[in-house]
């Protein structure tokens, strides 16, 4: 049967790649402290690679599968250890208990679901875990989250799809039929630019869909006070997005 795969990201893969934050290291090495052996791992939905860069110190092996074929086209080239291939979720060419460890970085939210994990516990080796991570908001000043604030909530309000809800709850109210796993809190962080900022609010799928429905770009509205929040555009600013992370252990 046809997968059915709603692409929200390739259009934007190249500044994907550019602009999203990198996720903190301390947080694969956590994951791995967790399993019994490094043989394998599946980097779900990889986008543009990052995680599986990361996952590529431990593991002998690490494939890493998306449904957009520009996203794979744009994913990070690093080592030989990095198997990528264009393929969805819940269907995929691998054979029978081959992964230590499964995760998925800021998409299990668009196809959690009965055939997403049924296809888990077929790839699964016995204690294999499986940590699906997402974050929201960035975290910057009080006077520029607000203005992140009204893009997000406000202007692009009712562009958002309903999967993004999962997002806005933390992924409390997420489809996991694992026995979950406590896990510390970590929090992925960076220094940018203001045109840095931007670029990485461009990749907002929302924002796409709004600038074809309205024919204009709605960062536009709120682009000058946001410059008036941040001062110039050259200086540097901490940045911050706490993860929210689902772990669990496949039986």
């Amino acid at each position: 049967m046809q997968e059915l795969f709603k692409d929200r990201f390739s259009e934007s893969a190249m500044e994907y790649s550019l602009h999203r934050p990198r996720y903190p290291e301390a947080l694969f090495s956590y994951l791995v402290s967790l399993v019994t052996e490094r043989d394998a791992a599946w980097d779900c939905a990889t986008g543009n690679g990052q995680s599986a860069v990361s996952l590529a110190k431990y593991f002998k092996q690490v494939y890493a599968t998306d449904a957009s074929a520009a996203q794979i086209d744009h994913a990070v080239q690093q080592g030989n250890n990095i198997h990528y291939a264009v393929c969805t979720a819940q269907n995929t060419d691998f054979p029978d208990n081959c992964f230590n460890l499964i995760t998925v970085a800021q998409a299990i939210h668009w196809f959690a679901g009965e055939r997403f994990y049924r296809e888990v516990r077929r790839v699964a080796r016995k204690n294999c875990i499986i940590a699906a991570w997402a974050y929201h908001l960035p975290l910057i000043t009080p006077e520029t989250d607000r203005l992140i604030l009204r893009l997000y909530s406000d202007i692009l309000a009712g562009f958002w799809e309903k999967e993004i809800m999962h997002i806005q709850s933390g992924y409390r109210d997420l489809f996991f039929p694992f026995p979950t796993i406590s896990s510390p809190q970590f929090t992925m962080t960076t220094e940018w630019s203001f045109h840095k900022m931007i670029g990485y609010l461009e990749t907002w799928s929302a924002l796409t869909v709004y600038e074809k429905d309205r024919g204009h770009n709605p960062l536009d509205s709120i682009t000058p006070e946001l410059l008036e929040t941040w001062g110039d555009p050259l200086s540097l600013k901490k940045v911050a997005w706490p993860i929210m992370l689902k772990t669990g252990r496949i039986p």
